[in-house]
């Protein structure tokens, strides 16, 4: 497991992919807000939001996991669109649920969520309740 800071994280992903790291499996984002303590190693500043990246090489049988710490009041960082550009809609769905900006992304918008939703459901300070569960063919609000 790496722990890159943000300035470091776009560059070690390329030096990944060089290395035969030919696919970018998953990229998700994880909100630490009720959960501050959590293991890294020494030098690594725990942040309330992560971004978390699996790497996976087919043709070496190896696999790699990339955490990065992102904070809350500056949330981005760089798009790895550049470097796997099937990342596109797993970091707008980390855009759109969480609110992680992605810098150079080709699309940063709404993927789930109509454009108009006001917040990021997936914040763990996401307002309870604040979602309208509509049921099919139940009857409208009164």
């Amino acid at each position: 497991m790496l722990f890159p800071s943000r300035g470091q994280y776009a560059g070690l992903v390329e030096e990944y992919r060089q290395q035969g790291f030919e696919t970018c499996s998953d990229l998700c984002a994880v909100d630490y807000l009720t959960h501050p303590g959590r293991n890294l190693p020494d030098g690594v500043k725990a942040e309330r939001f992560e971004i978390v990246v699996n790497l996976l090489s087919l043709s070496q049988v190896r696999r790699a996991r990339i955490r990065v710490q992102v904070p809350e009041s500056d949330a981005h960082v760089a798009s790895l669109f550049p470097i796997y550009p099937g990342v596109e809609a797993m970091e707008r769905e980390a855009y759109d649920l969480m609110g992680i900006l992605f810098d150079g992304h080709p699309d940063m918008t709404r993927i789930l969520l109509p454009e108009d939703w006001e917040g990021h459901p997936l914040r763990k300070d996401f307002g309870v309740s604040r979602v309208l569960v509509q049921f099919k063919g139940a009857p409208g609000p009164r």
